[in-house]
């Protein structure tokens, strides 16, 4: 026990010594298996698929490298992966449209049209004519014999599409027009009803312009290809035909002038027309016999509200979808319309609380035209505070 005590050093050394012999032991075992291990993943690696990532390779507009208008391929891409021999392209393209980035951009068909196809031969031979105008009718079978006289009225470059609001269909084919044009029915809905669901600015991309018409129109004194010559002479994005003035009508700007090919814009009652380049003064047309054209309707279908069916008010705000308005919306004059004023849609409604169907009708309208109006001042508010802007002393 003294000698214990009295030589410590004595007793570290030998349990050091002793310990010395199980470390040993570990260190060996550790050795041998590190050199296991390595020999055996040296025979199996070169056995198994050789996966290689390379990096991303990235090709850039040339607009975002240059800053400016340069024609180029779009922004693409692609991270390459490469297993064995077989190469692997995982494909992300920003600038196509939402949802399909992972397509290469040449597959992409972002547009559509309302042609008519052929369910047997070769695709490129399917239209020995392709239209380059759209018009549509919202019809009812009742006024079947008036459609029947403004179709006619429309030549081979239009494509026809009526929208039957009383589910009324097959019976048309008792004109052979009618065989040739496209028919969508849902009972009792308006046409911007129609035009909100069916008309998107990517299906009718291949129109350079659109017509949307209501069915009590006459048309005795309209042709429609000269028409377009005067919109494209004049430079007009939104028109329509001159009405035939009548003591009922309730704005001057769409009425007829004689001698005149076209006309943008007209004095009204005082106090009317505080600007008189606004309306309906000017950049006015009405909301029964509308001409749009391509990129004027892609602003004006966004315009449209999905539940204000009745369209009151955006006679007033198709200013906004072009610029300068005054200039670029107008009435042609020397192809002219009668509105024959048939009430054919008011007979669409219900009776309640002592009204009838028309007067139930007339109020959905001017009720959807107080909410439009609420809603584009809302929007305008909005979005002039987000942009921190003054808006008191701007007009609308």
């Amino acid at each position: 026990m003294d000698a214990v005590k009295g030589n410590s050093k004595g007793y570290i050394g030998y349990s050091t010594m002793a310990k010395k012999p199980i470390e040993n032991i570990k260190f060996l075992i550790s050795v041998s298996v590190g050199i296991m291990f390595g020999f055996f993943m040296g025979v199996l690696i070169p056995k198994l698929p050789q996966i290689k990532i390379s990096t991303t390779s990235v090709v850039l507009d040339g607009s975002m490298i240059y800053g400016g208008n340069v024609s180029a391929a779009p922004t693409e891409i692609s991270r390459n992966m490469s297993i064995g021999n077989r190469q692997i392209s995982k494909i992300w393209v920003p600038s196509n449209p939402k949802g399909t980035e992972r397509l290469p951009p040449g597959i992409v068909a972002s547009v559509s049209d309302l042609y008519q196809r052929r369910l047997w031969g070769l695709p490129r031979e399917d239209l020995p004519i392709a239209p380059k105008y759209l018009v549509t009718f919202t019809v009812g079978y009742k006024q079947r014999f008036n459609i029947d006289k403004a179709v006619k009225k429309f030549s081979e470059n239009f494509t026809i599409l009526l929208f039957h609001y009383d589910g009324i269909t097959t019976e048309w084919d008792e004109f052979e027009w009618s065989k040739r044009a496209i028919h969508i029915s849902a009972r009792k809905q308006t046409k911007w009803w129609y035009a909100k669901r069916f008309l998107h600015p990517d299906i009718v991309a291949s129109y350079d312009y659109i017509f949307i018409w209501d069915e009590d129109l006459g048309v005795q004194h309209f042709d429609a290809e000269e028409y377009i010559k005067l919109v494209r002479k004049h430079g007009l994005e939104i028109s329509q035909p001159g009405l035939e003035p009548t003591k009922s009508m309730p704005w001057r700007m769409t009425r007829k002038r004689d001698h005149s090919e076209i006309h943008k814009a007209t004095g009204e009652k005082p106090g009317l027309c505080p600007d008189p380049h606004l309306p309906p003064c000017a950049a006015f047309v009405e909301i029964m016999a509308p001409v749009f054209s391509r990129e004027a309707w892609r602003c004006v279908w966004h315009l449209i509200q999905n539940d204000l069916v009745h369209g009151w008010g955006l006679d007033f705000a198709l200013q906004k979808c072009v610029e300068p308005a005054h200039e670029k919306i107008g009435v042609v004059d020397e192809q002219w319309i009668v509105h024959q004023i048939v009430p054919s849609l008011g007979g669409q409604g219900e009776s309640t609380n002592g009204r009838s169907p028309w007067q139930e009708v007339r109020l959905r309208c001017t009720r959807e035209w107080a909410m439009f109006k609420a809603r584009m001042a809302n929007a305008e508010r909005d979005y002039h505070k987000s942009m921190e802007i003054d808006s008191s002393h701007l007009t609308t």
